[in-house]
């Protein structure tokens, strides 16, 4: 797969582009679920996890970050006491140019300047107080909840914070 490190991905340095159409050969996404846990009731309570800059996350940051807000949940919480929504996904297409290694690799790589590059992967393009993750829960969870959503945000590439709203029964 991506043989460069995650932060050369991260900021929203080009235009975006998502024509996969005229791409072939991109990556499936990692991403298994968008929505977890008990989807048929309501819950009163919700806890958001937001990115504090832009930035892009990768599928594989996002499905990490979901496998580990989702294990602590079910662990803490349970399974029937909680939902869990991943609320972007990755339609920008990541792309690498290959670079060649080893004795005369600069007279090859001589003439590359803005080399369309292979596609490696796609990430989500994450605006300043987006939210990433939202978990619907009921009041006595929310210190577990806002915990899961905690360690959840060490894995994507920017920082993140967590705000909580109460639903209005009707």
């Amino acid at each position: 797969m991506v043989r460069k490190p995650g932060k050369m991905y991260r900021s929203l340095a080009k235009k975006a582009y998502t024509r996969k159409e005229y791409m072939g050969g991109i990556p499936g996404s990692k991403i298994v679920q968008f929505e977890m846990g008990n989807l048929s009731q309501q819950f009163p309570f919700e806890e958001h996890l937001h990115v504090v800059e832009g930035c892009q996350i990768r599928h594989t940051a996002l499905e990490a970050a979901r496998i580990s807000i989702n294990r602590k949940l079910l662990k803490e919480v349970g399974r029937m006491n909680f939902r869990l929504k991943l609320r972007v996904y990755p339609h920008h297409v990541l792309r690498e140019n290959k670079q060649a290694t080893g004795a005369g690799a600069d007279r090859v790589s001589e003439g590359m300047r803005l080399a369309f590059g292979k596609a490696v992967g796609t990430a989500a393009r994450m605006m300043p107080g987006q939210r990433v993750f939202t978990v619907y829960t009921s009041p006595q969870y929310a210190d577990k909840v806002k915990e899961a959503l905690r360690s959840g945000a060490h894995k994507l590439p920017s920082p993140a914070y967590i705000t909580t709203e109460s639903i209005p029964t009707a």
